[in-house]
């Protein structure tokens, strides 16, 4: 039987949890006892752990096979009587909300920093679901973040590491490790949701299309899914295998990130669709041939489309979306008569509103987009239901879309990244967007109706948020949003979001930055982002 070990430490500044968990580079969590203070912290702040189950994987970046081990003495230590991992240490984040789900398990530990590069000197992350599936809400994450700035032990067993290769069941002292296949029960309920048959048919009648797994977790998945059990050709997903590193590139499905699948699908002999998942699988990014789908744009497309897609006959519940997503599902909601929630960005403000049964549909501007099947948002999960749309309909994605404008109007949206600024620079343009007072002024031909910053109060449960992003709306319903984004280890992502309304389909078709020029400079001189960071131009738009 392995000695469990009780270690004496030291709390650590900074670990506190973010809306994906604790994001710090790898060093800092290679760091003695860092790691683990952090896990202590979650097991002592959880509940009752003993004898329970408990899913740990990740999307494979590197330390994460180093840090299941550490996990997984830590759990037999703490007394949990199983845990499931995934093989190879792999586990997509909706995949992980899955396996908590189908297997009623005390929540999960998924190991990721989600689109962040990877590698040695790169990021690694951690946080906890609850047993519902999804990311832990404030309450608990508070009460992580107060453990860890109080701990002063954690315990651990002394053993061999375990052989996350091989599937089946191994001993940890009293515990049980069962390594299971990653990836089988979320190609279960992905086809328990969609047309396969429909799929499958329109590959078998020729239609084509590109996924660009970016080396990340969503390669073994894709694989399976579309190449075997829908039958699209070999070679369809593109950079398939899971890499440390991510092959050396972003994980990040956007159009400055995945270029190589924005140059496969321009040109006339270009496949009909394209699509990109991020580093651990829960966001995406849609293509159409020479035809980029925002992911505001995919939300209500989806929504619009929904009851094409057995999972969803019945129809909507509801819709959810963050604050800084674009307006453009609160129109199909009016017409689908149900109601449209607007939260905070981070998907855990999705989650009561999902087990409450009221929305079935969420989605974020930061490509996220997911449904009540769990508590995660889901990339491949989007890919395939838009798959199962353009299987229903028989038409091209761009068709689809411009109908779509057509019947809803089009909202034209753009979000500006500037990455990496110096982080009391961001904060203190922050401060100035906070203390102007712009209601009832005129900026530019523009006259400002409200002008606040975001605070949202959960109709669940009444738990309220706070500074979730400053506001500028203006009288026609154009507006701009500016948040600092919580998914970087170093430095600030300032994100600035620019919105306008076009009714007229004559007018709809227009590249978005020249649509929402004028709209752009006024965001730009508010927020005195040049003068304030240096920054002339955004590090990326979309």
């Amino acid at each position: 039987m392995p000695e469990i070990r009780i270690v004496s430490t030291r709390p650590f500044p900074g670990q506190k949890p973010g809306t994906s968990g604790l994001r710090k580079k790898v060093a800092v969590f290679a760091q003695p006892h860092y790691l683990e203070n952090f896990v202590q912290a979650v097991f002592d702040s959880i509940g009752d752990i003993a004898g329970k189950t408990l899913v740990v994987g990740g999307d494979g970046r590197y330390h994460n096979r180093a840090a299941i081990q550490t996990i997984l003495k830590m759990a037999a230590a703490n007394g949990f009587g199983r845990v499931m991992v995934g093989q190879g240490g792999i586990l997509s984040t909706p995949a992980a909300s899955a396996v908590i789900r189908k297997y009623r398990t005390f929540g999960g530990i998924i190991l990721s920093a989600s689109h962040n590069p990877g590698g040695p000197t790169e990021d690694f992350g951690i946080k906890y679901n609850i047993p519902a599936g999804g990311p832990a809400p404030e309450a608990v994450t508070e009460a992580i973040h107060a453990r860890s700035e109080a701990i002063s032990e954690y315990r651990i067993v002394t053993a061999a590491d375990l052989d996350l290769d091989r599937p089946g069941e191994q001993r940890l002292g009293a515990m049980t490790v069962e390594v299971f296949d990653p990836v089988a029960d979320y190609a279960d309920l992905m086809e328990s949701l969609f047309d396969f048959a429909a799929i499958r048919a329109a590959f078998k009648a020729g239609f084509r299309m590109r996924f660009d797994a970016m080396h990340a977790v969503t390669g073994p998945y894709a694989v399976e899914i579309l190449e075997r059990r829908l039958g699209a050709p070999a070679g369809t997903v593109m950079n398939g295998v899971p890499l440390e590193d991510f092959g050396g590139g972003h994980p990040d499905p956007n159009l400055v990130h995945a270029h190589d699948l924005v140059e496969a699908l321009s040109g006339e002999g270009a496949p009909d669709f394209g699509a990109a998942s991020d580093g651990d699988g829960d966001r995406n990014m849609v293509l159409g041939r020479d035809f980029y789908v925002t992911p505001s744009d995919s939300l209500a497309v989806l929504a619009a489309n929904a009851t094409l897609c057995p999972g969803y006959k019945a129809g909507l519940k509801g819709i959810a979306r963050s604050m800084p997503t674009s307006a453009a599902a609160d129109r199909v909601a009016e017409k689908l008569g149900i109601p449209v929630f607007e939260t905070p960005t981070g998907w855990k403000f999705f989650g009561t509103l999902l087990d409450a049964g009221k929305a079935t549909l969420c989605g974020e501007e930061s490509f996220g987009t997911g449904s009540d099947h769990v508590r995660e948002k889901d990339g491949l999960w989007a890919v395939l239901m838009w798959l199962n749309v353009l299987a229903a309909r028989k038409q091209s994605v761009a068709d689809i879309v411009t109908a779509h404008w057509r019947e809803f109007g089009r909202n034209i949206y753009s979000r500006h990244d500037y990455e990496g600024i110096d982080a009391k620079a961001a904060d203190g343009l922050m401060e100035h967007l906070r203390g102007l007072d712009l209601k009832g002024k005129r900026l530019g031909a523009y006259g400002v109706a409200v002008n606040d910053d975001f605070a949202y109060t959960d109709p669940v449960d009444g738990s309220v948020s706070r500074k979730q992003g400053i506001r500028v709306v203006f009288d026609d319903g154009s507006r701009i949003v500016y948040r600092l984004s919580g998914t970087g280890t170093e430095g600030a992502t300032l994100r600035v979001y620019i919105e306008r309304f076009e009714p007229d389909p004559a007018r709809q078709d227009i590249d978005p930055q020249a649509a929402l020029a004028d709209l752009i400079v006024i965001a730009r001189d508010l927020a005195e982002i040049e003068a304030r960071t240096g920054r002339t131009e955004p590090t990326v738009i979309t």
